[in-house]
Order: C-alpha cells, then structure tokens, then sequence
C-alpha cells in the first residue's frame, strides 16, 4: 500500500480525493452492486438529461451511456421520452422506482460504511460527521459540484 506523506495543505487535499475514491469502489466490489446506480446518481443530482450530457458528465460514450439507459428502461427504472425542443434527442428521466432503487443502494452503502466504522477502534460518529460536512462543503457551490456524480 502506497501512503502520502502530507506536507501541504494541496498534498491534504489530494490524499482525500484518492481516499474517497477508494472506499467508493471498494463498497461497490463488496457489496457487487452494479453500475447502473451512477445513472441515477446523475439523474438524481442534475434533473433530467440528454443521453448525450449523461455521458459527458460519467465520462463515457454515448454508445455506452445508450446502452446503460436501455437497460435502466427495461427495468422501469427511468423513462425515456422525445425532447420537446429538440425531436432528434431523448430525456432520461428517473421513476419512483429507480429513485427507490438509488436510495436502496445508498442505505446499503452507508450501512456498510457504519458497520466497518463501528469495528474500528479510533473511528467515532463524529468523526464520520466531520467527513461527511468537509465533503459536503466543498461540494456546494463549488465548480466541483458541475461535474460530480
């Protein structure tokens, strides 16, 4: 396991992107939840959108992010309806139970994220407050928040 030493307050603010990002893909290898809940993490946080602006803020392909929403509209998880101001395009739209679907997956995800917490000797709710208001806070109103998911 590679570790940074911390120097600077950049050098700080690096490891907790590295960080974050690890503990998101190690829940979802354990807990082998598809990729489908990053869809409707964007759908959820940005409204309805193209297939187009849906691949550009998961950095995918619109070939990709087609077949993705195909999948999601088998399920009943989104809809896909003709684009009012543009009859060439699709809005992707969450249902109730895709929104569902996305809340499941995060209370799993957060229930596994407590459990490990509490089996650690030095981790204490607050601590786990702490994070979550530091993560919040630079995600609100920040240019960070344009192109997140």
């Amino acid at each position: 396991m590679h570790y940074v030493r911390v120097t600077t307050e950049a050098d700080l603010a690096s490891d907790l992107v590295v960080q974050a990002a690890r503990l998101v893909r190690a829940v979802r290898r354990e807990l082998e939840l598809p990729a489908v809940p990053r869809v409707l993490s964007l759908l959820d946080e940005h409204g309805p959108l193209g297939i187009t602006q849906l691949a550009e803020l998961d950095r995918s392909s619109q070939p990709t992010m087609s077949g993705s929403v195909a999948q999601l509209v088998e399920h009943g998880l989104v809809t896909r309806e003709p684009n009012p101001a543009d009859a060439r395009a699709a809005v992707i739209t969450p249902t109730p139970a895709g929104l569902a679907e996305l809340a499941r997956v995060r209370r799993r995800y957060g229930e596994h994220i407590a459990a490990i917490a509490a089996d650690h000797p030095t981790i204490t709710p607050e601590d786990l407050a702490t994070a979550v208001a530091v993560l919040r806070a630079l995600l609100t109103d920040s240019s960070l928040r344009k192109g997140s998911s």
